[in-house]
């Protein structure tokens, strides 16, 4: 059987058993994501051990993206009765008489593709929704990170049967036969460029989308702000997981008159956190390096335009394409011209932007397409309100950066136009994954006053609508 026959096989037997994962109950589907977290605890190792092989992650680094998963399967058990129950919403006049109310269903069999940055969260999390919602799912992780996909693999092997969730490792290719195929749902995680393919091959069968998408995710830093603190908190969001994070400011934009403040406070918290016995950046055990050769050309790329048209290192710089290690760097003197202020950077390369007023750079943010986060350091209340009223983007995080993703199952999270359709986390997940089906239940016997509305229309029925439209 070649991949082409295997992947159909497969597919079909999801379809055939959707009807038996919509007939489950809560209790049913809740088992479901109990056994997920216990087989997290029992195998955190394996799964260290992934992302150390992969990325040369800390093992403790890959625990909190666990514990990410844990925290959206433990708010799922707790609320999944309750999301399951019909949602009952008021009459109006026009409706009196009658019970109305919405409730979820699952969508079917649905397909997540996931990233290498996060792979284990964004694979795990969106399953979890679509587990507690009824569906059936295929996965299929990034071979970019391919000891992390292995280890997918074989725990939906350990805990789910064929019929249920799939996980298929492989390149591009795969990927493609699998967006040839009617699902009900696709959850896709990654940039924009394969988010509008994605998104394409959906519309050849009317397939729903949710796309967590990336952008250049801007950081605004006001001459009224706590710069040491400010300083700290962007060069540990700037190199968490060396940058490879959807939620990792892009930039920075900032009063000039606290701009060489803020570049002697950085350099001093990079220090500090990633060579504090000044043994050098490429010693430090807590900096990942980038997934592989090819994306750390990418950002050499970037790097040596930058230079070439003007910009200065502050701090770093040294990028070593064998061992795929890139330093911790401030760039200062950028303009909009280079390559690495029009790509997302995704990697531990900061450009800064001075402003003189606010007015301006605002307008450049609006200039570019939306991002998925957005960041302001201020303590003046006038200018984080101007910068949020006076943007857009997906997620927006006041005198921090990277904390409104995975720490709160309570707030939806996702992108907006070019970073992203549709909102998860939480109960966002589960809806993504669900169609809302309204329900309406006319009475009969004596209290079905429905035939008024029958023609030939009465005087009473005539005068019930004129009353109602011009009341």
């Amino acid at each position: 059987m070649d991949t082409a026959q295997f992947i159909q096989s497969k597919f079909e037997a999801l379809k055939r058993h959707v009807v038996h994962t919509k007939a489950s109950d809560a209790n049913t589907r809740k088992e479901k994501l109990r056994q997920i977290v216990s087989y997290l605890k029992t195998h955190e190792q394996a799964f260290q051990d992934a992302l150390l092989q992969d990325m040369k992650r800390l093992p403790i680094d890959t625990t909190s993206e666990l514990l990410m998963v844990k925290t959206e399967a433990d708010f799922a058990i707790k609320h999944l009765s309750k999301w399951m129950k019909p949602h009952m919403v008021a009459n109006s006049n026009m409706s009196r008489g009658t019970k109305s109310y919405f409730k979820y269903e699952p969508k079917g069999t649905c397909l997540i593709l996931g990233p290498w940055n996060a792979p284990f969260a964004c694979i795990l999390v969106p399953m979890i929704g679509a587990l507690a919602a009824g569906n059936t799912v295929f996965l299929k992780p990034s071979e970019m990170a391919p000891a992390s996909a292995k280890v997918l693999v074989e725990m939906i092997q350990a805990l789910f049967k064929e019929e249920e969730v799939v996980c298929i490792e492989g390149d591009k290719t795969v990927a493609q036969l699998l967006l040839t195929l009617p699902f009900n749902h696709i959850y896709y995680t990654g940039n924009s460029t394969v988010g509008k393919y994605v998104m394409e091959k959906a519309s050849a069968h009317l397939t729903s989308v949710t796309l967590e998408l990336g952008g250049k995710n801007p950081a605004f830093i006001d001459k009224n702000t706590d710069i040491k603190s400010t300083a700290a908190k962007i060069g540990w969001g700037k190199c968490a997981n060396a940058g490879q994070a959807c939620v990792a400011p892009d930039y920075v934009l900032i009063d000039k008159s606290i701009q060489p403040d803020f570049i002697q406070s950085i350099q001093e918290s990079l220090t500090k956190m990633y060579n504090p016995d000044a043994q050098g950046f490429e010693k430090c055990t807590s900096l990942p390096r980038i997934i592989n050769q090819h994306h750390t050309i990418r950002l050499k790329t970037y790097l040596d335009d930058a230079l070439s048209k003007g910009a200065k290192i502050e701090i770093g710089g040294t990028i070593d394409v064998e061992t795929n290690y890139v330093a911790p760097t401030i760039l200062t003197n950028v303009t909009r011209d280079m390559l690495i202020m029009q790509e997302e950077v995704f990697g531990p390369i900061l450009p800064v932007m001075g402003y003189e007023n606010l007015e301006t750079a605002i307008a450049f943010v609006n200039e570019n397409p939306d991002p998925l986060a957005l960041y302001i350091f201020s303590t003046d209340r006038k200018y984080i309100d101007t910068v949020l009223n006076s943007t857009t983007a997906g997620s927006t995080v006041v005198n921090h950066n990277m904390i409104q993703a995975g720490l709160n199952s309570n707030l939806p999270f996702g992108g907006v136009n070019n970073s992203g359709m549709g909102k998860s986390i939480g109960k966002s997940t589960f809806a993504s994954f669900s169609n809302q089906r309204s329900v309406v239940e006319q009475p009969t016997g004596w209290r079905d006053f429905s035939n008024i509305a029958f023609p030939p229309y009465s005087n009473l029925y005539t005068k019930m609508i004129q009353y109602l439209f011009k009341n």
